[in-house]
């Protein structure tokens, strides 16, 4: 579940990579593509307005949580519908263009794309989605959502955590992002999220550093 097929990108318009074993392929790099399932995949709204592309590559990662359920449904259409939930709440709530975030991971480990184009921009490798997750920070970093409530207490699954490093480690590569530049959202405001994974901070930056090779 965690990688894509090597011709299985799920961003619409974007060509897959080269099998392998065919001639001219490119070598493996060391953080493979996660598997993401783009909006055209989880069923998203077209966004209220327009998406701004930043011309240049992030400079961190902001680490967030939903605040939804703790769910024990693992499924991808359970992840495909809290993206769709996440998107509505953005923009019939927040008032907001679209997902504020780049990408949503479910507790499952099913990785979505958030604010339209986020996945196309990340596999170009040089611009990203200015998104609406981090006030001051959106034209720095980009932000990685994970579904649940983890300000009291709760644990990623397995699965999750994984599916995080693996997406870390993936954006980080593309970007040229290093490792010790994964932020929680309350080191730029007076907030609770991302809960438990701020102090897991220290672990998910050494995992994403050992995932890059």
């Amino acid at each position: 579940m965690l990688f894509a097929a090597a011709a299985g990108v799920t961003a619409a318009g974007v060509a897959g990579a080269a099998l392998p074993g065919t001639a001219g392929a490119a070598p493996t790099a060391a953080a493979p593509q996660p598997q993401i399932d783009g909006t055209e995949v989880w069923g998203a709204r077209p966004p209220a307005g327009t998406i701004d592309i930043l011309d240049y590559t992030p400079s961190m990662i902001i680490i967030h949580h939903a605040v939804s359920a703790n769910t024990n449904d693992f499924s991808q259409t359970q992840a495909h519908a809290h993206a769709r939930w996440v998107q509505n709440l953005h923009m019939d709530d927040n008032g907001w263009s679209d997902t504020g975030y780049n990408f949503v991971v479910s507790r499952g480990g099913w990785i979505t794309e958030g604010r339209h184009r986020s996945l196309e921009t990340l596999l170009g490798g040089t611009s990203f989605v200015f998104g609406a997750h981090t006030s001051g920070q959106n034209t720095n970093g980009i932000g990685i959502c994970n579904e649940g409530a983890y300000h009291d207490g709760a644990v990623p699954p397995t699965e999750q955590w994984d599916s995080v490093v693996a997406l870390c480690a993936y954006a980080c590569q593309q970007y040229g992002i290093p490792p010790t530049e994964l932020y929680g959202h309350m080191d730029f405001g007076a907030t609770l999220c991302p809960g438990i994974f701020h102090d897991m901070l220290p672990q998910l930056r050494e995992e994403v550093a050992a995932a890059m090779g």
